[in-house]
């Protein structure tokens, strides 16, 4: 069984994630729940249940120097949805949340990965979304936006319930298997 690592930002589409982790599992994950310091705080209500789904617990922190690490070592990891700041972040380099630091790491230890944005159409109008999505892109990331991927709404029409999941869960597939783009 292949253990894929799902991070997940604060975006509309966090409040689904039993059935993404459901439809993880049916594919042959074991799924390890990474969030954002926020999407922990959108989700402080269900962190229990979705540990229990996982069978393991729910990070948004760094565990302590000298701990033992909770979860199994990482053949993919998603990312999804990812928000302009931690795509932003990652790109950058700056680990300051959790998540974010361990796909940070995930690039120069070659750990396969699969983002998918979650923004708005103000947001993919900064110049910055389309750089970091080069610049992870180029660090060998597979990045799911424009044709093919997810594709912004305008700002406050959104639909959460429509966000390509399968899209995402189907690249962590193909990458825990070890084929290419």
């Amino acid at each position: 069984m292949a253990t894929l690592y799902l991070f997940v930002s604060a975006a509309p589409p966090v409040f689904d994630l039993a059935p993404v982790i459901g439809d993880a599992q049916a594919r042959g994950f074991d799924v390890c729940l990474g969030l954002t310091p926020s999407a922990a705080e959108w989700l402080t209500d269900d962190l229990d249940v979705l540990s229990a789904l996982t069978g393991h617990p729910v990070r948004s922190r760094y565990k302590r120097p000298g701990e033992q690490d909770a979860w199994p070592q990482a053949d993919a990891i998603a990312f999804a949805p990812i928000t302009f700041n931690s795509l932003n972040a990652w790109a950058q380099g700056l680990t300051t949340s959790f998540v974010v630091g361990v796909v940070a790491e995930g690039v120069g230890k070659r750990i396969p990965m699969v983002a998918m944005p979650c923004v708005n159409a103000a947001f993919a109008a900064h110049p910055r979304l389309d750089r970091s999505v080069a610049e992870l892109r180029a660090m060998g990331v597979e990045v799911l936006y424009g044709e093919g991927g997810f594709t912004p709404n305008q700002p406050g029409q959104g639909r959460p319930g429509e966000y390509p999941w399968d899209l995402v869960l189907d690249a962590a597939e193909r990458l825990a298997l070890g084929d290419a783009p």
